[in-house]
């Protein structure tokens, strides 16, 4: 029994120099991991109810524009980007808001709202739809050339069909007929075969004379597809979209 009750003794010695060496440390080390679990906690928090209160800001917007309410719809969206401008329902309500500005007949307001999904939105998707969108409004005002550049940006190819349809108008517009026809056979080919707006486009082909079968075909569809040649250098048309509205 006194043997036991000295190496008893000796273990506890033992521990009490462990603990006098490096018990600050393990305190330390608890704190800091309770810390990080907390801080992780209270970020998971704060997040979510930024969350909350971004979706009710967007169901807002949405409600006010249902409601023919012009002033709720701009507080609401005033507040969404000056608050909570990070969150993902941010650049959505700015893109439904300019929807209900352009309804209204505000452009500027609409191309506004547009831009700024462009400039801060962290979703690849909304900025090419907000592109999009803001190229219809230039191009519904007759600013062609500034259209063309704003579908010269890169876009992803689920969106080539619907940026090299729209240059084509853009283009068309502008008189360029031959690369109106090449940014339209672009199109055809990046749309979908069994999409009923595939059919729109090849009536807007057929309309400038149909397919380019010449041998100045390929630096036609060069142009079209976003590749300078002089004189004229025409914007780009890559990669394409689920048809997104035809006004913002």
């Amino acid at each position: 029994m006194a043997v036991y009750d000295r190496e008893e003794q000796e273990r506890v010695e033992d521990l009490k120099a462990w603990w006098t060496r490096w018990g600050n440390v393990v305190s330390w080390v608890a704190i800091g991991v309770a810390v990080v679990i907390v801080g992780v906690q209270g970020w998971r928090y704060w997040q979510s109810s930024r969350a909350e209160a971004a979706s009710a800001l967007y169901f807002a917007i949405s409600q006010a524009g249902r409601a023919g309410d012009a002033a709720k719809a701009k507080d609401a969206m005033a507040t969404l980007a000056d608050q909570y401008g990070s969150t993902s329902y941010a650049p959505r309500g700015a893109l439904l808001y300019a929807k209900q500005l352009w309804s209204a007949g505000d452009k500027a307001g609409a191309k506004a709202q547009l831009q700024w999904v462009i400039d801060r939105a962290s979703d690849d998707d909304l900025k090419q739809v907000a592109r999009y969108r803001l190229a219809e409004a230039l191009l519904d005002e007759k600013n062609v050339e500034e259209a063309l550049k704003v579908l010269d940006a890169k876009h992803a190819d689920a969106y080539a069909g619907l940026y090299a349809d729209l240059r084509g108008d853009a283009l068309a517009a502008a008189g360029r007929n031959d690369e109106a026809r090449a940014a339209y056979q672009v199109a055809l080919a990046k749309l979908d075969a069994k999409t009923a707006y595939r059919n729109f486009v090849q009536v807007k082909l057929d309309s400038l004379g149909g397919a380019i079968t010449t041998d100045a075909a390929p630096a036609t569809a060069a142009t079209a597809a976003g590749v300078a040649t002089p004189p004229a250098k025409s914007p780009a048309a890559t990669p394409a979209p689920a048809a997104p509205a035809k006004k913002p």
